[in-house]
């Protein structure tokens, strides 16, 4: 069991994985290997106190190589679901499980609101991860949400089991060597259809099409979604001056936790929240031995 499971690889997780390290607390982390594409698409940064001016892909990969330096790995898992258990949590990270004593969620802002119907239809049809639940869907007909070009091979995966898979994704430079059971989605999805489990999906323009099942590959999973009875406001976590949440063991940092949406901010509440960390596992292996 690890002592920290970080979620995000942006601005606030370097800091708090930093300084967790330094503190030789065990940590397993999760996110894009590239780290942070807000900072990588910053043409630049005039506001970070010490580094003047400087690009975004730079910074980025300022961050990337002292990491490196402090031997930090990051697993380049998608994480879609973080239960509680008796002595801590369990994350799920593509298709394996992970335990930790604790969490910080530093997931950054939420980039998009979820489909009508898709938190109702999880689990029902709606899936956050192929590898997880393609099994599920041999000779069917699946829908395909691929927010990012990492996810693609997941679509090749889906295509490999599916009949047929429709993609919609919203970038242009969409990979041209896709299996030929891969049709483009010609208008976004607007809403997810079903009672007991999916049955069909809506497209702006008011199309309707029978499908088995929805795949929704994002970054970021909402918040609320991610961990079920997390306190939000609004699109954000909440949380207190100690970056705690309302779990017992659960911390947040970064964008996700609210404005002002900036690297400076993000750095300092990973801060906080790995000494906050600290404090909590020191009392808890307090009371481990006063048991």
């Amino acid at each position: 069991m690890y002592d920290v499971a970080i979620i995000g690889t942006g601005p606030a997780a370097i800091s708090a994985a930093l300084n967790l390290k330094l503190h030789n607390k065990s940590i397993i982390w999760f996110g894009p290997a590239e780290m942070s594409r807000k900072v990588e698409k910053s043409e630049k940064i005039a506001n970070y106190p010490g580094v003047p001016m400087v690009k975004g892909p730079e910074l980025n990969k300022l961050f990337a190589d002292q990491a490196e330096e402090m031997g930090l790995e990051i697993q380049d898992k998608m994480v879609t679901a973080i239960t509680k258990t008796k002595k801590g949590y369990m994350v799920l990270g593509d298709n394996d499980i992970f335990d930790a004593r604790t969490v910080l969620l530093a997931i950054g802002a939420a980039s998009a609101k979820g489909y009508p119907g898709e938190e109702k239809l999880l689990g029902s049809g709606v899936s956050y991860c192929a590898t997880c639940d393609g099994y599920l869907y041999k000779g069917k007909t699946v829908a395909v949400y691929c927010g990012d070009k990492r996810f693609e091979h997941e679509v090749k995966y889906l295509a490999e089991l599916a009949e047929k898979v429709i993609l919609f994704a919203p970038y242009k430079d969409i990979e041209t060597d896709l299996p030929e059971n891969v049709v483009r989605g010609e208008k976004p999805i607007k809403e997810i259809h079903g009672e007991m489990k999916v049955s069909s999906i809506r497209l702006t323009d008011g199309t309707e099409i029978s499908v088995d099942g929805v795949f929704i590959l994002r970054n970021s999973v909402a918040p609320a979604t991610l961990m079920r009875g997390l306190e939000t406001e609004g699109a954000h976590i909440a949380v207190d001056r100690n970056m705690k949440t309302n779990k017992e063991g659960c911390f947040a940092a970064g964008d996700c936790t609210g404005r002002p949406y900036q690297i400076a901010k993000a750095v300092g509440e990973g801060n906080i929240a790995a000494h906050s960390i600290v404090e909590y596992l020191s009392e808890l292996e307090k009371k481990e031995r006063e048991e």
